[in-house]
């Protein structure tokens, strides 16, 4: 009888710790899958680097673009937004002779409003955008300010792949101070594949086009990521080298190298 309940006792121990190694595995997939949802009802800080080792057009020129984002769930009555804010410090070149300007850039919000598709794995979002010409330099921004919408979407219904998109448009209003008015658009469509242990692989070019020029820029690109949890905080830390496929103009990204840090803070 003393046997039996030793028995009973080590099977119930066995199968808590199997429950709780499962669950464990199980909430380190959700995290690895919804790392790079932009829509997470999650508060998120990013830290993000673009390293652009050659532009289009003449000359033998660099640039750099180190951006600090910030999102949050926001609730306003029963309706569920997002609010997300990028503040970017640039480094372009100036002229013919190489000299570069470095600054403080256009401050960028957008408040989504988070539509009901009745499946939690698959968020979808829309709302308004504002520019405000915060850039220190005029080469670093529009002097101007801008509105716009953002429309997110991200699928997440697989613990193996998730995809989506982000798609913006954003106009210049008022005075321009003598710049060309902003019409601009972009697309930035993303799809990752978990490899598992956290790490996962994918991309999320931007693709833009201006429509008071007809320039634009298509690159492509190929990630390799880390996701792991530390106390509270989900950590997104990757690499993504990108590479111009189709573009027209001057002073866009030929080659780049996409790095950052995203934090989420459950």
């Amino acid at each position: 009888m003393k046997m039996f309940h030793i028995l009973s006792l080590v099977c119930a121990v066995s199968v808590c710790l199997f429950n709780t190694q499962a669950q464990a595995q199980s909430d380190a997939a959700s995290d690895a899958a919804q790392a790079n949802n932009p829509l997470a009802d999650i508060t998120a800080f990013n830290i993000q680097n673009y390293y652009i080792n050659e532009l289009t057009g003449p000359g033998d020129f660099d640039a750099n673009q180190f951006v600090l984002r910030y999102a949050k769930p926001v609730q306003i009555g029963n309706s569920n937004w997002l609010v997300r804010a990028s503040l970017p410090f640039n480094s372009f070149p100036v002229g013919d002779g190489g000299s570069t300007e470095s600054g403080i850039g256009d401050f960028d919000i957008f408040a989504a409003y988070q539509i009901n598709t009745g499946d939690p794995a698959v968020s979808f979002a829309i709302g308004p955008q504002v520019v405000a010409p915060t850039a220190t330099e005029d080469r670093l921004g529009s002097e101007q300010w801008q509105l716009g919408l953002a429309n997110v979407y991200f699928n997440a219904r697989s613990a193996k792949v998730q995809y989506g998109y982000l798609l913006t448009w954003r106009g210049g209003v008022g005075d321009t101070n003598g710049r060309e008015r902003v019409s601009l658009g972009a697309f930035q469509p993303f799809v990752f594949y978990q490899l598992g242990d956290g790490w996962y692989t994918g991309g999320a070019p931007i693709w833009s086009y201006n429509f008071k020029n007809d320039n634009y820029s298509v690159p492509v690109g190929i990630r390799l990521g880390k996701v792991f949890k530390k106390n509270k905080t989900v950590y997104n830390v990757f690499v993504e080298p990108q590479w111009s496929v189709s573009d027209s103009g001057s002073g866009l990204p030929k080659q780049q190298i996409y790095f950052a840090v995203n934090m989420q803070f459950k």
